[in-house]
């Protein structure tokens, strides 16, 4: 081989492994500090796009989990309401019992109608004053409950309506068909009166117990679905760590290895440039 100083072949290509070997380092190290196998979309572009997709259903599914709790709490408050409306409700049905007793005398019965108003007025109160998250509970307006893990075929549409709950109103038509507490027959306690109030009282009692059922089945809809949405939340995120975070067993293993081929590429440079230096003691 001919000695010549116009080119250090030897010298570049220990630059070029060199160099190779410092980017090598430096994409270690940053995978060391991150924790992240992809920080850049050079570094793996098929994984990165597929770690995106999945950490954008991740995200998707934890609101959703969110959601269906909040819808849950919102129906638990409206259970809640009307198992308190149930205990009024019976509470009125013993009065009216009592007052169709021919034994009692006009003041007890007025006092039984008395109580019964009360339990009206409380009725209304509670159908007027809850709420969640400054809506109404009770305002017979059909809600949508949202779970999705962020793409069409996976999002879902949960509907529920609470039926409105006044003095006049207990729950939804579909239960007992109604009841009108307000009208002239049987607004007021009396012995002749008490007969058609215990009718209206059965039939609100009936479209209670049918609200509180359809509640029901709707707060295990919904608690299957944030089940659901809990399970594959946690398994896509365990899919998305397996494609970005940093393997440190094997990073740890490249540290070691471009470590000593960084101090040994130096070495070779410098072997490299000092034997070209030997061509000028040709000339001495």
């Amino acid at each position: 081989m001919s000695l010549g100083v116009l080119n250090n072949i030897s010298a570049i290509y220990a630059q070029n492994n060199l160099s190779a070997t410092q980017n090598s380092l430096s994409k270690t190290l940053q995978q060391l500090s991150s924790g992240s196998r992809i920080n850049s979309g050079a570094d793996d572009a098929a994984g990165l796009a597929v770690a995106d997709g999945l950490a954008a259903n991740v995200t998707a599914l934890s609101q959703s989990t969110r959601n269906a709790s909040d819808a849950t709490g919102l129906l638990q408050t409206a259970d809640g309401a009307l198992s308190q409306v149930s205990t009024l409700l019976n509470r009125a049905v013993t009065l009216a019992t009592q007052a169709a007793n021919g034994t009692l005398s006009a003041s007890q019965v007025s006092s039984a109608n008395q109580e019964y108003q009360n339990i009206l007025t409380q009725v209304a109160n509670i159908g007027s004053t809850t709420n969640f998250n400054g809506t109404s509970v009770f305002s017979a307006t059909a809600r949508n409950f949202f779970v999705s893990d962020g793409t069409t075929s996976g999002s879902s549409t949960y509907s529920d309506t609470v039926g409105t709950l006044t003095a006049s109103s207990v729950g939804t038509t579909s239960g007992g068909g109604g009841v009108d507490f307000s009208a002239t027959s049987v607004a007021t306690l009396s012995a002749s009166s008490a007969v058609s109030v215990l009718t209206a009282l059965t039939n609100a009692i009936g479209d209670v117990a049918f609200q509180r059922g359809s509640i029901g089945a709707d707060i295990n809809q919904l608690s299957s679905a944030s089940s659901v949405a809990a399970s594959e939340e946690t398994n896509l995120t365990s899919a998305e760590d397996s494609i970005r975070a940093t393997d440190y067993g094997q990073a740890a293993s490249n540290l070691s290895k471009f470590q000593v081929l960084s101090q040994t590429g130096i070495s070779a440079l410098a072997q490299a440039n000092s034997v070209q230096q030997e061509v000028t003691k040709l000339l001495q």
